[in-house]
């Protein structure tokens, strides 16, 4: 009997082949190059959040929250009793209005629109549980209109917004139910 003829076994690869080497520089060089241009040291980034329309957007936010927190003082003076619940989310949005000011130019001084108050004062009605659904319904609102420039919104921008909107929806539950 004859013995079976083995045929010869190729020597195992070690290592990766010449063509992986040069198909992966190749792809590492692409996608660095890829990269670099998105990159670019976030001065796209940085212009997108310094354009016109992003500003315009901040100007309106924080004239919202301003409007808001007249509302929390309107809302504790008429009804003293509710000053301390009111208190810590008051301070809340006083927070996000600063957050929402447009950055200032540096050397300038504060604008006169940080400042200034709504231009008629909030009707409050007379009955406590009115007062806080009245209170409620007003973030409700400027969370909803927060929410809805998100797509609009330059991508930091955008992350301020969907931060203070749900902390304005956290609110409204504080002031309707979890109260």
């Amino acid at each position: 009997m004859s013995e079976p003829v083995s045929e010869p076994v190729p020597a195992p690869v070690s290592g990766p082949r010449r063509r992986s080497l040069l198909a992966g520089a190749l792809g590492s060089c692409g996608a660095a190059a890829v990269l670099s241009g998105c990159s670019d040291d976030g001065s796209a980034a940085e212009r997108a959040e310094r354009s016109t329309a992003a500003r315009r957007l901040r100007e309106r936010s924080a004239r919202d929250s301003r409007a808001l927190l007249a509302r929390y003082d309107a809302t504790a003076e008429a009804h003293p009793a509710l000053a301390g619940l009111l208190a810590p989310l008051r301070s809340e949005v006083a927070e996000h209005a600063d957050a929402l000011s447009p950055p200032r130019a540096s050397g300038a001084s504060p604008s006169a629109s940080r400042s200034r108050p709504p231009e008629r004062p909030p009707q409050i009605p007379d009955d406590e549980g009115q007062a806080l659904a009245a209170l409620a319904d007003a973030e409700r609102r400027t969370a909803d209109a927060r929410a809805a420039a998100l797509l609009d919104a330059a991508p930091e921008l955008a992350r301020l917004l969907a931060s203070v909107a749900a902390a304005g929806a956290a609110h409204v539950y504080l002031l309707t139910e979890g109260g």
